[in-house]
């Protein structure tokens, strides 16, 4: 792909980071909180796919592009196809919400839904739609290096944005693409001390991440039983099974409820709303897992002095109705109080 213009116009932003005052009494620690939620498609994915389908635009300016998603990165391509003018296809399961769905033909987007389910949605676009189109790009959810280089620039803006030390950051995973960017931009600094410990954050019945380290192998879930269906991938990317390799590296597994009622106890806490994917990251302040996992063997004064960026990830499947709802039914099945 072509190389991209210093004045290219990027479908992404550069999104604050904030301390948390009310994260930060929980923690015990200091919580940063990265606002990748406020990103035009609401999500980090406009990092990634934004970065792709920016070469792809610098390569050949008469480009279509095609995705099929039943959540973000169709929204991430959308947008994106907006911001750089050029049409997009996105082809979505006859399962996805009627709420999603305008919100793709809102960013101005073409949209079939057809097929069960998004292996047979992706067929039908492959076979009926990409396959007449020669102007046409496919846009993957996460697998692709120029995605990669996308959610790497996260990296970047911290070290621009604090002045303190990065001791951990923690994100959630479905194949990887966020995780492998982040990874990969820590590796591409010199740091004075330590390099931030990554903490990688699943739910149970959609932790193919943590499956593959349990087997000590790059293995395949034989199904998704989370109800998180952002991070309802089966099989990592072989990039992520590489990095979770690296000493610098953890993986934690929460329930459904875990991340289902951390949304609503975000929502108090941050007066922001982000999906269950999300909330599985945040799981992991309100669990009690920070201190477990970054801080053993530290006195409190000692674990107080770290700081931890928490990647606020986003998601466009949410709404207070949504809330609501978690409050009642998982409430009573978590610890997490709320």
């Amino acid at each position: 792909m072509g190389s991209i213009s210093p004045d290219a116009k990027l479908p992404w932003i550069k999104t604050p980071c904030v301390l948390s005052p009310q994260l930060s009494r929980v923690a015990g620690c200091n919580i940063y909180l990265k606002l990748d939620l406020l990103q035009p498609s609401g999500s980090f994915k406009s990092r990634g796919i934004g970065n792709l389908m920016l070469h792809a635009v610098a390569a050949n300016p008469d480009v279509h592009f095609y995705c099929v998603s039943g959540g973000n990165a169709g929204l991430a391509c959308a947008s994106s196809a907006a911001a750089l003018c050029k049409p997009a296809t996105i082809v979505i399961p006859v399962t996805t919400s009627e709420m999603f769905k305008n919100k793709l033909l809102d960013l101005g987007a073409r949209v079939f839904q057809v097929g069960k389910n998004l292996t047979a949605a992706d067929l039908y676009l492959r076979e009926n739609l990409l396959a007449k189109d020669p102007r046409g790009v496919y846009v993957p959810p996460f697998d692709h290096p120029h995605i990669w280089d996308g959610a790497a620039t996260i990296i970047g803006e911290l070290r621009d944005q604090l002045d303190v030390p990065i001791d951990g950051i923690v994100c959630s995973v479905g194949g990887g693409g966020l995780f492998n960017g982040l990874m990969q931009g820590i590796e591409s600094f010199r740091w004075s001390g330590r390099k931030p410990h990554v903490v990688t954050v699943e739910t149970a019945g959609a932790d193919s991440l943590n499956a593959s380290i349990l087997a000590n192998a790059h293995v395949t879930l034989p199904e998704i039983t989370s109800i998180v269906t952002s991070l309802g991938v089966s099989r990592v990317s072989e990039e992520t099974w590489k990095w979770s390799q690296a000493p610098n590296t953890q993986n934690v597994v929460v329930s459904d409820a875990d991340a289902a009622v951390s949304c609503v106890r975000f929502a108090d806490d941050a007066r922001l709303v982000v999906e269950i994917s999300c909330g599985a990251a945040l799981a992991t302040v309100y669990r009690g897992d920070l201190r477990e996992r970054l801080g053993k063997g530290l006195t409190d004064a000692q674990w107080a002095e770290k700081n931890i960026v928490m990647i606020v990830c986003g998601g466009s499947g949410v709404s207070l109705r949504t809330l609501d709802q978690y409050r009642e039914e998982y409430g009573p099945l978590t610890t997490i109080k709320v």
